[in-house]
């Protein structure tokens, strides 16, 4: 793409009639065409940004020695220096410098793939493109583009206001002012400063509420957030609870290893009268024994994968903690439609004065019919259900579409389902708003609970729809439509009719007309539609349940995970909903003016009794998630809407929806589902178990070695006899373990009985009872059969290398045989599943097979580590030896789990 040109010097753009606005722009209304945009796209360059500046490749290798542990390490080698043991300092700075290099690809490796994923949430803009509305990523704009905006958008570009109803922009990210500004279409005085700017929307800035349509006049680096350096996002950290846990570890450990050390110094000096230089040397040896260089780097390189897994599976992380915090998630609140539900409205019944009417057909494909009492109906034949499906086609602003031959609905599901019903019954929704023509319009709004639309014919002549909750727009209602003229309207009886409705698990809408008041000058008020109404009749729309949520309830139920229903919807629906999906009994539902006359303590009795949660609103579900928390549950919240940030922010995750939800939800959320599926959250609970369980078994796995060597050192000093493995020995077990076998751990897929478990607690330690019991053990039987073959081989008159050779060889295939042990914490493993279910376990053991041949065979390896060649009868003994971890883990193993002990 060619670089933007220079910009000259724009005009002020908020001092200018928008007429002329557009006129500089060369754009008008209609916006502009796909070819005039991709003209304009390679003369200003994409609406993106500038990069901030990024740390040099040298800075980031530097930055992986900031570590407690690789100080110890620094000052083992300088100690070795000082003693005049280069080979040893050569080595122990060469194990630094490859685990900075290690630490330098995976970090560029896991922030590259966070990049990425953050590129799947682009925010992205509602256009008008060659005359049709549609959606595309913001960073695709350019000037003289026409965006529509509505509440929760983040505007995407510095737009000029064409056309507003009550729309109020939050700037404070520019100007730090709190209260929302009302937005106007009139110029302002060239002089007025940036906050006082009303007929402009400034890029990054977030609609409070209302609706408009501005015209982009600045993109990119050109805009007001542009020029002052501000980013809409930023590259995540690597920083998490976990590893700021783990650096906790790292400290305690440091200092431990200092006081053994000194101890050890001490006791061979002052006990066996031990040379200080050697003992010097047995200390760094200890240092580099207990330290697990390797760790981070599994951490860091297991969180990665999990990220990308979680992508995979359509559930895109935001924020890295949200990987741990998944596996420890215990009740999931969930929205109801499209999350649970398919969001393919389908309006299937039709209620009138004094009939019914059944419709046929599924989704957004207009082919159905319209049934009355079984027999297909004419619906030209009955001008009040014709009334009714002309105002479902004009109170409504989805547009419909045939591309490649397949349905497209571009709108909200409920008037996509609206508008479907009104081309089943043969009306032309394009044509008909050519006809009668929209004036204006009040849009929906949780707080109002309708939308209205004024309109005028050719003869001038005005009326008003509007559509709504039933319990609302009934109170706004005097008569009703019937055959022979209008009736009086009985609010009980029709009230009575939508409950019948809904307790068939349907959705049910309300729609009226009625005449604005004389002298309407074409801007529609709302004194103008709440009252003086006449019911057109009400509308069942049904959206299906998915099927794979339904399992997914399942699974979640089988985890001991709590699957809460939160719905804006009637109670009788969500009853009926939540009864097919296999939450609760579809019995033990709250409706959310219940929860307003609740205190703390009866509030939190309540969210932890009730399954299904109707009527709620935004704030209801904020104080929910407040209460479960305050009971001790760890909560995921979905939403989609401006008003449920608080919520999405407050729960433990935050789950918003990708395609259907706000740029605003998605900001305050810590997950994105990018398919808006519950299924993809039990999924996503299910990779965070998994990371959090691969993260234990690298622990496990790497633990035991360190402490087994630094026990030996211990050991070989308190009875005096040589070292039977060397410092430099140390640091090659240490590191071809690290990139071989524990680095395999991170690709382990799930355990089966993953989803069988109760959730983690959050405070749960990482270093709990069992982790450190599994640690002890292992590491006794390696210290016995290391520690011991090295004493049987002294003893059978082997020199001081050769033997030493074969205590590497045996600890390094310990770390092999262990492997498959610890791919399964408490499971079996001795089976095809624990062999080979993990290729990348397979390759590792292969690799380090071949790394410990070079280390034994090949010269420069001998001169260098101080290793001899072994015999056939020496890899016998030392394979028999190291395979004994298998049976006892194994055995460990069964006796655990002959006890009900988890992991």
């Amino acid at each position: 793409m060619a670089s933007p040109e220079p910009r000259p010097a724009e005009p002020s753009w908020h001092s200018l009639p928008a007429v002329d606005v557009l006129a500089r722009l060369e754009a008008d209304r209609r916006g502009l065409s796909a070819a005039e945009a991709e003209r304009r796209r390679a003369r200003h360059g994409t609406n993106r940004l500038p990069e901030p500046p990024r740390r040099s490749a040298f800075m980031r290798l530097l930055s992986q020695c900031n570590n407690v542990l690789i100080w110890v390490l620094l000052a083992a080698a300088l100690i070795t220096a000082l003693l005049g043991e280069w080979t040893d300092t050569a080595v122990i700075l060469g194990v630094v410098v490859i685990n900075a290099v290690i630490g330098f690809v995976q970090e560029g490796k896991a922030e590259r793939a966070l990049e990425a994923i953050s590129g799947l949430l682009s925010p992205r803009a509602t256009v008008l493109r060659d005359g049709r509305r549609e959606e595309l990523l913001a960073e695709d704009l350019v000037p003289g583009d026409m965006v529509a905006l509505q509440a929760g958008d983040l505007v995407p570009a510095d737009l000029r206001i064409t056309n507003r109803r009550n729309l109020q922009v939050d700037e404070a990210i520019l100007t730090g002012e709190s209260v929302a500004v009302e937005k106007c279409v009139l110029p302002v005085a060239e002089a007025a400063p940036l906050g006082d700017r009303h007929s402009m929307a400034w890029s990054g800035t977030l609609v409070a509420a209302g609706t408009g349509t501005g015209v982009v006049v600045a993109t990119g680096g050109n805009t007001q957030i542009g020029r002052i350096s501000a980013m809409l996002s930023r590259v995540q950290t690597l920083s998490t609870p976990l590893t700021r846990q783990l650096d906790r570890f790292a400290r305690k450990l440091s200092l431990v290893i200092a006081v053994i050390a000194l101890g050890t110094v001490l006791f061979g000096v002052l006990v066996h009268d031990y040379p200080l230089e050697q003992m010097f040397l047995a200390a760094v040896g200890l240092a580099v024994a207990a330290i697990p260089e390797g760790l981070p780097a599994i951490i860091t390189i297991t969180l990665a994968i999990g990220v990308q897994r979680m992508a995979a599976r359509n559930a895109i992380i935001r924020q890295l903690p949200a990987v741990e915090t998944l596996g420890s998630v215990s009740v999931i609140c969930s929205d109801k439609t499209g999350t649970l539900t398919r969001n393919e409205m389908t309006a299937s019944r039709v209620a009138l004065h004094d009939c019914e009417y059944q419709v046929t057909g599924v989704g957004y494909d207009p082919h159905g019919t319209i049934h009355g009492e079984g027999v297909e109906t004419d619906p030209g034949g009955d001008a009040v259900l014709l009334e009714l499906c002309r105002a479902a086609a004009l109170c409504n602003d989805a547009e419909f579409h045939i591309e490649d031959a397949t349905p497209r609905l571009n709108g909200d599901p409920t008037e996509g389902a609206l508008l479907i019903l009104a081309m089943k019954a043969g009306l032309d929704p394009d044509r008909l708003r050519l006809e009668v023509p929209r004036d204006d319009a009040i849009p929906f709004e949780s707080e109002h609970r309708y939308m209205a639309t004024l309109h005028h014919d050719h003869h001038d002549h005005r009326f008003v729809v509007v559509k709504g909750a039933p319990e609302r727009i009934l109170t706004m209602c005097d008569s009703v439509v019937a055959r022979d003229g209008n009736e009086s309207c009985c609010r009980q009886a029709w009230l009575e009719r939508a409950e019948a409705l809904a307790a068939d698990g349907l959705r049910v809408l309300a729609l009226a007309t009625g005449a604005p008041r004389a002298g309407c000058s074409g801007e529609l008020t709302t004194t103008e539609v709440e009252s003086g109404l006449t019911l057109l009749g009400l509308v069942g729309l049904i959206d299906p349940p998915r099927e794979e949520a339904i399992r997914a309830v399942e699974q979640c139920r089988d985890a001991g995970i709590n699957v809460k229903m939160i719905t804006g919807d009637h109670l009788s629906t969500a009853r009926a909903v939540s009864a097919a999906m296999g939450i609760g009994d579809g019995c033990n539902a709250v409706l959310g003016a219940e929860l307003e006359q609740l205190d703390d303590a009866a509030l939190m009795e309540v969210a932890l009794e009730a399954d299904v949660f109707a009527r709620a609103s935004p704030e209801h579900k904020l104080r929910l998630v407040e209460a479960l928390q305050a009971a001790g549950r760890v909560v995921a919240m979905t939403g989609d809407g401006v008003n449920d940030a608080p919520a999405l922010k407050r729960a433990d995750v935050g789950v918003a929806m990708g395609k259907g939800g706000t740029e605003v939800a998605r900001q305050a959320a810590e997950m994105v589902l990018s398919d808006d599926n519950f299924a993809s959250i039990e999924s996503a609970v299910e990779e965070g178990r998994t990371v959090y369980d691969n993260i234990r078994k690298a622990i496990l796995f790497i633990l035991p070695t360190n402490a087994a060597e630094a026990i030996m050192i211990v050991l070989a000093i308190a009875i005096g006899r040589a070292l039977p493995i060397t410092p430099l020995q140390i640091l090659w077990v240490n590191m071809i373990t690290a990139v071989t076998l524990a680095l395999a751990l991170a690709f382990e897929p799930p355990e089966r009985d993953i989803m069988a478990r109760p959730p983690r607690r959050p405070d749960e330690p990482l270093l709990g009872r069992f982790v450190t019991w599994r640690i002890a053990f292992v590491s006794a039987v390696v210290v016995s059969g290391t520690f011991g073959l090295f004493v049987a081989a002294r003893e059978a008159g082997y020199p001081l290398d050769h033997a030493r050779t074969m205590a590497v060889n045996t600890l390094v295939m310990f770390e092999a045989f262990y492997l498959l042990n610890v791919r399964h914490m408490v499971a079996p493993t001795l089976n095809i599943n624990g062999f080979f279910g993990n290729r990348a376990a397979v390759a590792a053991v292969i690799a380090v097979s071949l790394f410990q041949v070079g280390f034994t065979y090949l010269p420069a390896m001998n001169a260098l580590f101080h290793t001899v060649p072994l015999s056939g009868r020496d890899w016998l003994v030392v394979l028999l030896v190291a395979a004994t971890v298998v049976p006892l883990v194994e055995l460990e193993k069964w006796i655990l789990r002959r006890r009900g002990a988890r992991p």
